[in-house]
């Protein structure tokens, strides 16, 4: 900080300003950071934290970005941009989520971490839920369409390592989980054939045929359906 300790607050700003309107967003890190710190309750604070934010996320700080998106949304509440910082967080972790994704799909399912992918879920939720009218929320509802089917073809991933090693019982509630959870999801029809699969793994014939009433009824294509007949994967 030392290198902007005679500068003063408006002139940081505006310097900072600068660097972000150039696209030089490590050089905006530094100067909003100084400004935060000598500034914490000047005139030009909370508009800097906001564009710090951004400037987290523009240089791939995600976790950065994510940290100081809750700093903001817990001291200024009611600030009229907070829906923006709200978008900022779940624009964070959906990046991160993305990039673990595109490192990890060649390893087993079950031990993937989809915590970003989570995060950015609830975030991009909770932005919807709590400013309805935001300008953000057009965009965070189709990015949560797409987190949904990533979130249960996950869970039906988990489903089907518990099913090759016969634990039916763990793969039946995750079929269920998908239903319950992510009801308007393309994976719901495999959750009910994963959760037909488990039933019979377990000897419920009921069961079984319960569901797969439920599948035939909004799935007679389902690719475990041959001729109606229900044609398990591992059993």
């Amino acid at each position: 900080d030392s290198e902007y300790a005679g500068i003063e607050e408006r002139e940081l700003y505006e310097s900072a300003r600068t660097a972000l309107d150039s696209n030089l967003y490590a050089t905006a890190i530094e100067r909003l950071e100084a400004l935060d710190t000598r500034f914490p309750f000047g005139p030009h604070a909370e508009q800097a934290q906001l564009e710090l934010i951004y400037a987290y996320y523009e240089n791939d700080k995600w976790e950065e970005a994510r940290a100081a998106a809750s700093r903001f949304i817990r001291l200024h509440p009611e600030h009229p941009q907070v829906d923006y910082a709200y978008y900022l967080r779940g624009l964070a972790a959906w990046q991160a989520g993305r990039f673990s994704l595109e490192r990890l799909r060649l390893i087993d399912i079950s031990k993937r971490d989809l915590g970003a992918t989570r995060d950015a879920y609830n975030d991009f939720r909770e932005l919807i839920q709590r400013y309805p009218d935001s300008e953000y929320v057009a965009d965070a509802q189709q990015r949560i369409i797409y987190l949904r089917e990533i979130l249960a073809r996950h869970e039906l991933h988990v489903a089907d390592y518990y099913l090759r090693r016969g634990a039916y019982v763990a793969a039946v509630k995750r079929g269920r989980w998908v239903i319950e959870n992510y009801p308007a999801t393309n994976a719901t029809h495999d959750a009910l054939a994963t959760m037909a699969e488990g039933y019979k793994g377990l000897g419920m014939r009921d069961r079984v045929q319960e569901v797969l009433e439920v599948l035939r009824e909004n799935a007679p294509d389902h690719e475990q359906l041959i001729g109606g007949e229900f044609r398990p994967k591992y059993l």
